[in-house]
């Protein structure tokens, strides 16, 4: 993990942005975004747990996010919002919130101060999603992106090829009697998978980890098929039937085994390599991701029209210097986080394709889940 000094020399114009030891602060506004740890004041680009600490004094969110963001930082906290393009005006700086499609109630966090533009994007995708409000490009000048696949080998396919695939293993799995296990990270992919399901084929359970997200995304508005908790003495769900959605940190644990015979699955942007699922032992690897493929952080910094570019969670020295061949001003900039999706899938610090076994923080979150709800 780097030290970070007080005040950073990456970030220009001080008094916008800069990195503390809490990570990315404004000074002119006295708030953090997304910090690493509780801070007084907190604007929140997104629920997964890598990007919302809890104990915090007040958070703000984008106001379709508000559900889930209590289930992540607990009933007590002080939650403020901002509906979608709202501007306020905070200390010296304008603020707005605006959606980046990443899951239910992500947003890009854009301050200006002093005529200058900055956006924060947090995670991002430019796909689009049901359960959630799409990716808005803004102008800025100054762009901090994420770069979780920033590498060239990442490229998604149609998610529709991709929800067929799914169901096509689940009507095979069904008349062999296995029953289909489909991990995803609880808040945010497991979501977008299940409204990809096909529920005429056989009965849809969750783990006890995902149905707290599920019934926060209903409690938003959100349309999901019928979706049942396991409970926890459950044999052979569905007779052999069903659809299983379970967050990955329950892979290899005994609650998996209460299934009789499965068939089991993992769906994430890491499955294009292929040795990644072997490694781990899945029978199926489904590509997608709810962050931006190469082409994707491209395209979104590109509509940014910013005049400098800060990369980071991911592949970020790759990018950076891909920015940079194409005459964008364009620099990393440091972070805590290390590994994909952290926290439901969030964040990689370093390129999946240079490490042996990429690191998934989503399931650092998914563990602590795992032992409140199994």
């Amino acid at each position: 993990m780097p030290t970070l000094p007080q005040r950073s020399t990456e970030l220009e114009m001080p008094g916008t942005l800069e990195m503390s030891p809490a990570g990315l602060y404004c000074p002119a506004g006295g708030f953090h975004i997304d910090p690493w740890r509780a801070v007084p004041r907190a604007v929140i680009t997104h629920a997964h747990a890598d990007h919302a600490r809890s104990g915090c004094g007040q958070y703000l969110c984008l106001s379709t996010g508000k559900r889930v963001l209590r289930e992540r930082v607990g009933g007590s906290a002080r939650i403020d919002t901002l509906r979608r393009g709202e501007q306020v005006r905070v200390g010296d700086v304008d603020l707005k919130l605006v959606p980046s499609g990443h899951i239910l109630g992500a947003a890009q966090v854009c301050v200006t101060h002093r005529g200058v533009r900055w956006v924060v994007t947090g995670d991002y995708k430019l796909e689009a999603d049901p359960t959630c409000d799409p990716f808005e490009p803004v102008e800025t000048d100054v762009l901090v992106t994420e770069s979780t696949f920033g590498l060239p080998i990442y490229r998604w396919g149609d998610p529709q090829d991709t929800a067929d695939a799914i169901n096509a293993w689940w009507r095979d799995s069904r008349e062999a009697g296995r029953t289909c296990v489909l991990f995803a990270y609880a808040l945010g992919k497991a979501q977008r998978l299940a409204s990809m399901l096909d529920p005429s084929i056989g009965p849809i359970y969750a783990h006890g980890a995902v149905m707290k997200m599920v019934r926060a995304y209903r409690d938003s508005g959100v349309r999901l098929p019928p979706i049942d908790q396991l409970a926890p003495a459950t044999r052979r769900a569905g007779g052999g039937r069903a659809m299983v959605i379970a967050p990955p940190s329950a892979a290899g644990s005994r609650w998996l085994k209460t299934f009789g015979e499965t068939q089991v699955a993992m769906a994430s942007g890491w499955m294009t390599i292929r040795g990644v699922r072997r490694r781990r032992g899945f029978d199926r690897g489904f590509i997608l991701s709810d962050h931006a493929d190469f082409p994707g952080l491209v395209q979104a910094v590109e509509a940014s029209r910013a005049r400098r570019v800060y990369v980071t969670h991911g592949s970020t020295a790759s990018f950076a210097r891909f920015l940079c061949e194409r005459g964008i001003e364009a620099s990393e900039l440091s972070t805590r986080f290390h590994g994909e999706e952290g926290s439901d899938e969030s964040d990689v610090d370093q390129p999946a394709a240079d490490s042996d076994s990429p690191a998934l923080p989503d399931e650092q979150a998914d563990e602590e889940a795992v032992e409140e709800t199994s």
